[in-house]
């Protein structure tokens, strides 16, 4: 039976791809600090569902805690890296910013490399990882959520090129506005999809294990317009 971890488990994307990878059969093991969310979703999973209180922010104790879950549920073939947080900072304090870049650039690296090293031993696996569409350009409203994407990105292709000379595959999934807690009484949104549909999208290219994938599928058409638009034209958009 496939066995698979999932960091950021208890909400959003996270959650539903949780339910989707169990009814296909999946034995998982869940990752979160909300430790109430994660009860409540192991047992509408069923049997065999681990889980590990895990806030990314700490560094210092991931390894031993995805240790513990890993051997709790014998072999994992696959690490699923869904925790991330996004705030709205025009006024530019602090506190958002530090917490932003202590979960989605730190926390996120903590995990990255236990599953690489993990995979590394097995010399096969899979790593997936959620980034985002704004990974591609600044933001004035969050400007530490975009840096931080770009990073994840980043640290993806970095992976991708270690770790695939050992049969090991590097998923980046970059989703566009997507129904979830996070996106809640945000301005400015466009072509808003629902949880499930990206995540029915997103599990299909797991099992293709593609390396970059936008969801839904038309937010690769605004990553080539992010790319190539001028500054001052990607401005007058943003603001």
């Amino acid at each position: 039976m496939s066995k698979a971890i999932i960091v950021g488990a208890s909400s959003g994307i996270g959650r539903a791809l949780a339910r989707r990878m169990a009814a296909d059969g999946w034995t998982l093991g869940l990752a979160s600090r909300n430790e109430k969310a994660m009860k409540d979703l192991a047992a509408d999973l069923g049997e065999g569902t681990a889980i590990q209180i895990l806030d990314v922010r700490d560094t210092a104790s991931v390894s031993r805690r995805l240790d513990a879950l890993r051997s709790a549920l014998g072999d994992v073939e696959c690490v699923v890296i869904s925790s991330g947080i996004g705030i709205f900072n025009n006024h530019l304090l602090w506190e958002p910013e530090g917490d932003t870049i202590a979960t989605n650039v730190a926390g996120f690296a903590a995990v990255a490399t236990w599953a690489g090293r993990h995979f590394l031993d097995r010399k096969k696996g899979h790593l997936v990882g959620l980034s985002s569409v704004a990974s591609l350009r600044g933001s004035p409203f969050n400007p530490a959520y975009n840096a931080s994407k770009a990073f994840v990105s980043n640290y993806l292709e970095g992976l991708r090129m270690n770790l695939g000379r050992f049969g090991v595959a590097v998923t980046d999934i970059r989703p566009g506005y997507i129904d979830t807690p996070m996106t809640k009484g945000q301005e400015g949104m466009f072509w808003v999809a629902d949880v499930e549909t990206c995540v029915k999208q997103i599990y299909r290219a797991m099992k293709k294990r593609r390396k970059v994938v936008y969801v839904p599928r038309r937010w690769a058409l605004v990553s080539i317009l992010s790319k190539i638009a001028p500054e001052f034209l990607y401005k007058r958009f943003s603001n």
